[in-house]
């Protein structure tokens, strides 16, 4: 959670192309720790649905300008917001609906972690696919701090680590370091500052080779067979499996395999 106010004519959100299928998406607000303003929540939620229509685009990076990831969502926003209850319901729906975006986003979206990713920014991070963080980030679901409780970022938070990491986080409101994340299960790896960019640019590579057909029906069929029973899951995926045999990557993949050469992927 952060406190301050946006420059004029500065964008909140920057965009850019590292290589062919590789986008890096920063949150620019590091004077206010990179905190969701109303605005900022309005321009993630466009990118990454701009994103997942783009065919061009394969893996998406989220970042931070400056220090830090993400301190949680602009409390000088949410001061004002609270003494208007529409206005407030009409804040947290937009920042739900622009975390459930992430999902929804047939595209893997890579979080790189440096500085803080506390309250909403821990659960921006959650959220994303995958988390790779400086061994200098930490990680806090802080609300109970100032009398709150992390109501939504537990939900991202709690569906990323086990429930009980995830209350510890939530009842103490302390700080993890990147090596704890790692091994609750919030961050994938834990990695030197100076070569951050190269590891999460090395995975966003290997994930932007494979079959963008393949993945983005795999991200879809992963996050939907979590909410299932597992006789549901398993009917769910024996009609996918019908399904994917029969796309024109699969039947590549498979030849080239036994073939012993490289696929050539159409996206279908």
């Amino acid at each position: 959670m952060a406190n301050a106010v946006q420059l004029a004519n500065e964008p909140v959100l920057l965009h850019e192309t590292l290589e062919d299928g590789i986008v890096r998406v920063t949150l620019n607000r590091p004077k206010a720790a990179n905190s969701l303003s109303h605005e900022l929540v309005h321009e993630l939620h466009a990118a990454f649905e701009a994103y997942a229509a783009d065919d061009a685009v394969r893996v998406i990076i989220l970042a931070g300008a400056g220090k830090h990831f993400c301190a949680g969502h602009d409390l000088s926003e949410s001061i004002v917001a609270a003494k208007d209850p529409a206005s407030k319901r009409k804040a947290n729906i937009a920042a739900s609906e622009m975390i459930m975006s992430i999902n929804r986003c047939p595209k893997p979206v890579i979080a790189r972690i440096q500085g803080v990713a506390t309250a909403a920014g821990c659960q921006l991070a959650a959220s994303c696919d995958l988390v790779f963080a400086s061994t200098a980030a930490k990680f806090a679901t802080p609300g109970v701090n100032i009398g709150l409780w992390c109501l939504a970022p537990q939900v991202a938070v709690s569906r990323s680590i086990a429930p009980k990491h995830a209350m510890q986080m939530l009842l103490t409101g302390k700080m993890i370091d990147a090596e704890q994340a790692v091994r609750f299960g919030l961050a994938n790896e834990a990695v030197d500052p100076e070569t951050l960019d190269d590891r999460i640019l090395e995975i966003a590579r290997e994930i932007a080779g494979k079959s963008s057909h393949a993945v983005a029906m795999g991200k879809e069929s992963f996050y939907r067979q979590l909410e299932m029973d597992v006789p549901e899951a398993y009917a769910m995926v024996d009609e996918l499996i019908y399904r994917a045999i029969q796309t024109e990557d699969a039947q590549e993949g498979i030849s080239a395999f036994l073939e012993k050469r490289n696929p050539e992927w159409k996206g279908r």
